[in-house]
């Protein structure tokens, strides 16, 4: 548990680091983004062993469902939202704002290969997979989704807190209702990163 603790204590100063508006990074968001998965999919496999993986055409068909799904549940909270809030069109815009002066083309394929998976080897995979091994996998599902949403906090965004929040309460509930197809939610992350920064944006 010193070690989840651990890593946990890594994934939110990455967090701190990359959304705050008191730091100033010598590089793009995007590399940021890419180097903090990087580090949180190798304490990942570092810490947690071997990730139970299963690659075949449902577990393709799974995640581009999920993440089909997840994009139309998002396009429909933004329509919602801004009739809602005043506030909301800014601070989506500002969060796309992020990808300003970078390729979407480099931006999708870090998505796709490398943030959107280690995000899920890291958060599903293993912290909530530990605490599902140590507590009962709701507990893990409850506290994996909360921690998830206030590593954002740093950002001072409502909008992406509550997008966070939501994303982990999906992912999260996926895990915790179908362990064994972490896969499809891995690809469902990478895919619906992908359509929504770059893609499809709302």
């Amino acid at each position: 548990m010193k070690r989840l603790v651990c890593s946990l204590l890594v994934a939110a100063l990455l967090w701190f680091l990359m959304f705050s508006p008191l730091i100033s990074l010598p590089f793009s968001f995007w590399w940021a983004m890419t180097i903090s998965a990087t580090i949180l999919i190798t304490l990942a496999f570092g810490l947690g062993g071997k990730q139970p993986l299963r690659v075949c055409l449902s577990e393709v068909g799974m995640g581009v469902g999920i993440a089909v799904l997840l994009w139309g549940v998002f396009w429909l909270g933004d329509k919602v939202s801004q009739w809602m809030f005043d506030f909301a069109r800014p601070q989506v815009d500002l969060i796309y704002g992020m990808k300003d002066g970078q390729s979407p083309l480099w931006v999708s394929l870090a998505l796709l290969l490398i943030i959107g998976p280690a995000e899920e080897l890291f958060w599903r995979g293993y912290v909530q997979r530990t605490l599902s091994s140590t507590y009962s996998p709701n507990i893990a599902f409850l506290v994996t989704t909360i921690i998830y949403a206030l590593v954002h906090l740093p950002s001072g965004n409502f909008m992406l807190i509550m997008a966070a929040l939501v994303c982990g309460i999906a992912w999260g509930g996926l895990y915790r209702l179908f362990p064994r197809h972490l896969t499809a939610i891995i690809l469902s992350h990478a895919l619906w990163d992908a359509a929504a920064f770059v893609w499809f944006p709302f």
